[in-house]
């Protein structure tokens, strides 16, 4: 049993985590300083992301002579307050807690949360903003391709609606499609966009999504946790193991190889949804749209641990007995509620790391029986704690996982991001969970906690799709090495030549 005092201590005295945070930048601060002859070109990106919890746009200002980027807004609205559908609408999904949505109910939410972000830092869409990108995690829940294709449709529709023109939503084809502002920036004329975004290639044969249904959201985010790294003094670079924490798992697995990695695992299944389930338990949050998020404040309750440290290990093992962690089985065609295909997976060579809390969530009710319990007899800090330890114990169990299978290695970094990986107490548990796997040395050097990784990972697609790099401040290449443009664009010579063969 873990020794309260220790976590304590640990927690106040030990070794800390490496969390990136959003540096902020004011939009004056877009234009340079005039009067000492600066004038640095920002890449101005917008991230509207549709999840099953959370709807965001978050507005980021790349800095085209470092490379890093930095928050110009965060807009964050709840899903579940979508408009309800109209008697015309054709209702074509749902989100994980069932709230129902059409095309034009997600185009409006899209559209007002664009220009809501943007109003609030005195931004125009049409002339400020330089590209937009598009993700949600609610397709990890649909059925059919049918109905994942009706959500993009309706994201590109919001965005249309709002005024951002279709050129800023696609890779340029050319120079010519390069704005004149970026163009000393780009090397378009050298290397084009060939899907690789962050130096990772999607699997092998496939785009990705035909094995796992978020696999899109998985991309973004191993790219954003790579951008973070570099403000936690982490050199987050191939090979990397990520993890989100959304309210679905989200993440992949890359090796090494260069000038571009290959992405080996993929992950899926459950994961800020067990704290929600949880959390509906206390009857102070909606027992269908309830979030962990509704209750929530950022403070690290240490102190807890001193007068109830056995009792949140108790709890916590009662949940995991309920949560399976493993390599998805090949006869399940969805997992943790998100459609997989792990034949295909198996033939193209990914494996697929999945989290269920039963059968495709079947055990979520003992969970928030579970939170009923903890609530009534300890209170909220407790459950709190509890779920800050039942999150560092997947990514344990998830990290095992993938040691046990030669899926990672010592020199693979490893990266969190989401909700239910970095509030809380939750780094400093999962890194001393991690350091007891005994796979590094020096763990701190190469786990790093990244807020907004999706949202960072749109500002690095952006500039990929724009074959925008900066040489001194690589993100692609493998840890510790150069930067890879060389191999690169000899790759990509190699390439030219073989299509025309």
């Amino acid at each position: 049993m873990t020794n309260p005092v220790n976590l304590i201590l640990g927690c106040l005295f030990g070794t800390k985590p490496r969390i990136a945070e959003s540096q902020i930048i004011r939009p004056a601060e877009l234009k340079g300083d005039p009067r000492m002859g600066e004038v640095i070109q920002f890449f101005i990106v917008a991230s509207v992301e549709v999840g099953n919890t959370t709807t965001k746009c978050i507005l980021t200002a790349t800095n085209m002579k470092d490379g890093r980027t930095r928050l110009l807004n965060k807009t964050v609205k709840m899903t579940r307050d979508v408009r309800k559908p109209k008697p015309s609408e054709r209702i074509f999904g749902s989100t994980l807690s069932g709230v129902s949505l059409t095309r034009e109910s997600i185009a409006e939410l899209v559209r007002d949360t664009l220009i809501e972000a943007h109003e609030a830092v005195n931004l125009d869409i049409t002339s400020d903003l330089d590209f937009a990108v598009r993700s949600t995690g609610v397709v990890a829940g649909f059925s059919s391709p049918h109905e994942v294709g009706e959500f993009i449709k309706a994201l590109a529709d919001g965005c249309l609606f709002a005024g951002i023109p279709p050129k800023k939503m696609v890779p340029a084809m050319s120079i010519d499609n390069v704005p004149l502002k970026f163009r000393d920036h780009t090397l378009i004329d050298k290397i084009v966009f060939n899907g690789a975004v962050g130096g990772v290639l999607p699997p092998v044969g496939s785009t990705g999504v035909e094995i796992v249904a978020n696999e899109m959201e998985g991309e973004l985010s191993t790219a954003g946790i790579k951008e973070g790294a570099k403000w936690a003094g982490v050199d987050y670079r191939n090979p990397v193991f990520s993890m989100d924490f959304g309210t679905t798992l989200k993440g992949r697995i890359t090796n090494g190889d260069i000038p571009y990695a290959r992405t080996v695992a993929n992950m899926c299944g459950f994961a800020g949804a067990i704290p929600d389930a949880v959390i509906k338990g206390t009857g102070l949050v909606d027992r269908r749209y309830g979030a962990a998020l509704d209750l929530f404040h950022n403070n690290k309750e240490r102190l807890i641990w001193l007068t109830k440290g056995g009792t949140i290990e108790k709890y916590a093992k009662e949940i995991h007995e309920r949560i399976s962690i493993e390599l998805v089985p090949e006869n399940r065609d969805r997992y943790g509620s998100v459609p997989v295909d792990p034949t295909a997976a198996r033939d193209i060579g990914v494996a697929l790391l999945g989290c269920d809390v039963g059968t495709n969530g079947s055990l979520m009710p003992e969970l928030t029986n579970i939170g009923a319990e903890i609530y009534s007899k300890h209170g909220l800090k407790t459950m709190f704690a509890t779920l800050d330890l039942v999150s560092a114990m997947i990514v344990e169990r998830m990290v095992k996982l993938a040691k046990d299978n030669q899926l990672i290695t010592e020199k693979t970094s490893i990266g969190l991001t989401g909700r239910a990986a970095i509030t809380g107490c939750k780094p400093y548990l999962i890194l001393k969970a991690i350091k007891k796997l005994g796979l590094y040395d020096s763990p701190r050097d190469h786990v790093v906690f990244v807020d907004d990784g999706l949202a960072r990972g749109a500002a690095v697609m952006a500039r990929c799709m724009n074959s925008m790099g900066v040489v001194k401040n690589p993100i692609g290449g493998i840890r510790g090495g150069r930067c890879v443009l060389n191999q690169r664009i000899e790759y990509y010579r190699r390439s030219k030549e073989k299509a025309q063969l």
